[in-house]
């Protein structure tokens, strides 16, 4: 799979807004991610907005967005290609 990048909370804000999501709210530095499927469903993400997140933050923030966004799609923006 490649090694993890190193992401920010707006570089990975940056890449879920490329796939339709919308900022829906914001507390403090967490911001609220939401966008429709096509089915009509609420898909919601919480990123928070720090300068750099951790590895674990990453591929919990990976995980939760690969429900809504094939995971082929994702790995590109979150892994090296080794």
């Amino acid at each position: 799979m490649g090694r993890m990048r190193t992401l920010s909370g707006a570089q990975v804000l940056a890449i879920l807004r490329s796939f339709g999501f919308t900022v829906h709210d914001q507390h403090g530095s967490h911001v609220k991610l939401r966008r429709l499927s096509p089915e009509g469903a609420r898909q919601t993400l919480v990123i928070p907005l720090h300068a750099d997140l951790d590895k674990g933050t990453l591929q919990a923030i990976f995980r939760q967005a690969s429900r809504f966004i094939p995971t082929a799609d994702l790995r590109p923006h979150f892994f090296h290609q080794d």
